[in-house]
């Protein structure tokens, strides 16, 4: 077992756009002392500038993916050089009745060097043992598809 730990911090101001109402900017600090900006989607009255917790969901999951794909290609003898994503999760109304990310599409896009290179087959059950291995993905109950990848 791992513990993994994070702080937010939050403080009443008035919201830039709607005095009306407050701020939804926050931050959030990290145990290697990095700190993000954090606001609501602007949908709901957050701040553009700053990231939401749906797009750190989504990046979590995304970034989870790749830390296992890149150990697995490793393992099996490939040399992965870059690996690049631009994954998209949906919040959409379930059947509850309430809104939640209901699917994560991942689009890695992935350079291999040396010899030994990965045909489709192989890169799709690279993908496969990711998927299943990984943490965020088996926290949540999002579907996540890996969508065309290279």
């Amino acid at each position: 077992m791992s513990e993994h730990a994070a702080e937010i911090s939050w403080e009443k101001n008035t919201h830039a756009d709607d005095a009306s109402t407050y701020s939804r900017n926050h931050v959030g600090r990290f145990e290697g002392q990095q700190k993000l900006n954090i606001s609501a989607a602007i949908e709901y009255k957050g701040d553009a500038l700053c990231a939401d917790p749906e797009q750190l969901l989504v990046t979590a999951a995304a970034s989870c993916h790749m830390l296992f794909f890149l150990a697995i290609a490793e393992q099996q003898g490939f040399l992965p050089e870059s690996y690049s994503d631009t994954p998209v999760g949906y919040l959409e109304k379930a059947d509850s009745g309430n809104l939640e990310i209901t699917l994560i599409e991942l689009y890695p896009k992935i350079v291999f060097s040396g010899e030994k290179q990965p045909d489709e087959k192989a890169i799709a059950r690279m993908h496969a043992s990711a998927h299943k291995r990984c943490f965020i993905g088996n926290s949540i109950k999002a579907q996540i598809t890996v969508g065309s990848y290279s």
